[in-house]
């Protein structure tokens, strides 16, 4: 990855004393195609754990703490935030989260928008790969796994509450964004997680949940140049607020 200047992470975020760190994960396209084929499909799951290890090696190395630390990522990235706030690991090692214009119900993306053109991958959940998507979509792991409702069976019936798998789960303080108009991942993903998590999770489990919906903008989230100001106002301002960073 080459270095590079963005002049709304300098202004916004490290004149004000963050610190920016860009995770080099599995599944990106920098290595070449080994690189980005390590977490296709059912090893998807490696990018979430080099994720994980990177920010234990920072709070291991003392250059910040987990009340300190959050995450940030749009789009698949979005994804990846979301299986951050829900994984066992991952959710104890950051104080708070944004999760932009995210893919969050791996169950039923590849029916919205286009969702259907990255079965490639993810893989397709009308087959056997839910097996493995299930593992790692958000809005499961959430809902089933950390709340115990009860879950479709693949006869299309309702199961039975079940024991948490994570009795201790606090949700890391999350902003999420997304867009009346996207056209690529629907606003529903971030709708349903949201209300889910404030309905459902509760202010115990998750003591803060923020929200904000464009209404124009697409994919990008913003029409134009104000509208991103505006966006990414929000997003540090709610970072500063809670990694208790001056506003």
């Amino acid at each position: 990855m080459l270095p590079g200047y963005s002049a709304g992470v300098g202004a916004g975020w490290l004149e004000r004393g963050g610190c920016k760190v860009i995770a080099n994960i599995r599944g990106g396209g920098e290595y070449g195609p080994s690189w980005h084929q390590a977490a296709l499909k059912e090893k998807r799951y490696k990018c979430y754990e080099d994720m994980e290890a990177v920010a234990q090696d920072l709070i291991d190395s003392k250059l910040t703490s987990r009340e300190k630390l959050a995450c940030i990522g749009g789009s698949n990235g979005g994804l990846m935030v979301g299986n951050l706030i829900t994984r066992p690991i991952a959710s104890s090692l950051f104080g708070a989260a944004v999760c932009q214009v995210p893919l969050l119900d791996m169950k039923r993306y590849s029916r919205l928008l286009a969702g259907a053109s990255w079965m490639g991958e993810y893989g397709n959940p009308e087959t056997s790969d839910w097996e493995f998507l299930r593992k790692h979509s958000p809005y499961h792991l959430l809902r089933h796994d950390i709340l115990g409702k009860p879950e479709l069976g693949k006869d299309d019936v309702l199961g039975d509450s079940t024991e948490s798998s994570n009795h201790d789960w606090i949700c890391p303080k999350t902003l999420f964004t997304t867009s009346t108009r996207d056209d690529r991942v629907h606003p529903g993903h971030a709708r349903k997680m949201v209300a889910a998590l404030i309905e459902e999770a509760g202010p115990e489990k998750a003591p803060k949940v923020h929200y904000w919906e464009n209404t124009e903008g697409g994919h990008g989230g913003a029409a134009d140049n104000s509208q991103r100001a505006h966006m990414w106002a929000l997003t540090y301002n709610f970072l500063a607020k809670e990694l208790g960073l001056k506003e």
